[in-house]
């Protein structure tokens, strides 16, 4: 008998472990609970304009590491830019850029954690042509300028080298005058370069 009794208390024991309270919601109280309710388009909408913009592609919404190749818009507006250098005056001659002969090099955009970054490497050459007034006469001088590489933030470093188709009834002094003039290039060049510096930042 006393061990029915055990028995049943136990069972007694067992089935209040499982007991629980449902809380019914009465008239008057204070706070009731929430009704779902479906979104509308204007609440899409109004989401998704409180999020912060994402600066990469439309797959990368976690602005993860990405890189767009900017080749091909560099090069093009590299070229453009020098071109639109214009002449220069020296005293004794005048030239200009006519071409871009070399412009060798990689432009990209790189996207991280929603941060943007932009760099650059490029080397270039410059085709030039000018008339100096050389012992009375005039003379057509073609040449070449070479800036080697150089990189995003380096052009207060910028360098050029000159290179002269050969003349032959040029002496060297003439020579040497006529490169000192065409390296005066250099500043407009680096002031175009810079300028491109900015463009492909705001891209």
């Amino acid at each position: 008998m006393a061990s029915e009794e055990a028995e049943k208390k136990q069972e007694e024991q067992q089935g209040a472990s499982y007991t629980y309270w449902v809380r019914q919601v009465k008239e008057g109280d204070a706070a009731p609970l929430p009704v779902p309710r479906k979104l509308t388009p204007d609440d899409i909408i109004n989401d998704s304009n409180s999020q912060p913009p994402n600066l990469g592609s439309l797959w990368n919404k976690a602005g993860t590491w990405e890189e767009k190749n900017l080749n091909k818009w560099a090069s093009d507006r590299i070229k453009e830019l020098l071109i639109s250098v214009g002449s220069l005056e020296f005293p004794a001659g005048k030239a200009e850029i006519s071409d871009v002969s070399k412009c060798v090099g990689d432009a990209f955009l790189v996207t991280v954690r929603n941060k943007k970054r932009v760099g650059y490497t490029y080397e270039l050459t410059l085709k030039v042509k000018g008339e100096w007034t050389i012992r009375e006469e005039k003379k057509t001088v073609k040449g070449h300028i070479d800036i080697p590489e150089f990189s995003f933030g380096e052009l207060d470093d910028l360098q050029m080298e000159v290179r002269l188709i050969e003349e032959k009834d040029l002496l060297h002094q003439d020579k040497s005058r006529i490169s000192q003039d065409l390296k005066l290039f250099l500043q407009p060049v680096r002031e175009k370069m810079l300028q491109f510096e900015q463009e492909l930042k705001d891209r």
